[in-house]
């Protein structure tokens, strides 16, 4: 995707056009997909001494993935947190314990149904998969615009693997930055893998 600030002057025309995209995905290309970002978490290494968590959440509404990423990691070795839905703030989070302990949630999500932890357990992950519309290769990240990402990730660990999981389309050269933006470390997308962003 070309990036062009005069056709894309601010986030929300950003937003439209790159969930317009995703809204056109063919099926079998959004499977294909979901089906190469978890083989790539499959090899992802992880930390080798003492509880590896890694922070995720369960892709919905077309975002890339599925929650056999989230069964790879657990496969192995790593303990799973899922963002629960609740006011604008930072995230709360629970344990994902597989997908029979998932329970429908707002705004169409699911997340675990098991014991809501404080937003401090972000700071447990040692990688935190964030969902994205795209991010660009400063590893500035654009999400849906609500903020709780941008509320949450400054509890994240110094040195916290902070992964945008997006498209290969949506790995663009320049997005709108705020002051308030986390950025991202890493790419993940279904095509080049993990790439190190920044």
């Amino acid at each position: 995707m070309t990036v062009d600030s005069a056709v894309h002057p601010n986030k929300q025309d950003w937003r439209a056009e790159l969930l317009a995209r995703r809204a056109t995905l063919d099926p079998a290309v959004r499977e294909a997909e979901a089906t190469a970002l978890a083989a790539t978490l499959a090899r992802l290494p992880l930390a080798a001494a003492g509880d590896i968590w890694v922070a995720a959440y369960v892709p919905v509404r077309g975002e890339p993935g599925s929650t056999a990423m989230l069964d790879e990691l657990r496969a192995a070795g790593a303990r799973i947190l899922l963002p629960l839905t609740g006011p604008p703030g930072p995230l709360d989070w629970a344990e994902y314990t597989g997908k029979q302990g998932l329970q429908r949630a707002r705004y169409g999500l699911r997340e675990p149904s098991g014991a809501r932890l404080s937003p401090a357990a972000v700071g447990w992950a040692h990688t935190i998969l964030v969902p994205a519309l795209a991010v660009d290769r400063r590893g500035v990240r654009m999400g849906r615009g609500a903020g709780y990402y941008d509320r949450t990730l400054p509890a994240a660990r110094p040195g916290a693997r902070l992964i945008a999981v997006v498209r290969d389309e949506e790995v663009l050269d320049l997005l709108p930055e705020e002051p308030h933006d986390v950025r991202m470390g890493w790419a993940l997308t279904p095509g080049a893998g993990l790439t190190q962003l920044g």
